[in-house]
């Protein structure tokens, strides 16, 4: 659930969706990671923690969908979108499958030869 600047900050548009998950805790699920900026005129009694964990309302039918789905081996749920409805923060959540580790040495490769190229090119 959302704290009062939470909201205000949502409704600015200062959320990063960049690196967080959804976890499933105790039949619970939670925004993990998901960085929100608090505004420069948020009151100054608070201390905003901008990565803290945050639950999801979800109904019924909706976790137990997603806790059958994550429960299958090297699959996991990340939020794609965040949008407002009805005045309230929605987000929309996918399910994801990690890279195999044959994918993952292809992407490092790649990811040091550009490396290497962007130093050749330097020098040069």
């Amino acid at each position: 659930m959302l704290e009062g600047w939470e909201v205000k900050s949502l409704r600015e548009g200062k959320v990063q969706l960049n690196d967080s998950y959804v976890l499933i805790r105790n039949g619970e699920a939670w925004l993990a990671n998901c960085l929100i900026t608090a505004l420069k005129t948020a009151s100054t009694h608070i201390v905003p923690q901008a990565q803290r964990d945050r639950k999801l309302l979800l109904n019924r039918k909706e976790l137990s969908t997603l806790i059958g789905a994550v429960d299958r081996k090297g699959y996991t749920l990340i939020p794609l979108d965040m949008y407002w409805k009805n005045g309230r923060a929605k987000i929309q959540i996918a399910l994801a499958k990690g890279k195999q580790m044959h994918d993952k040495r292809a992407t490092e490769k790649d990811r040091d030869w550009q490396r290497e190229k962007a130093r050749i090119f330097k020098n040069h």
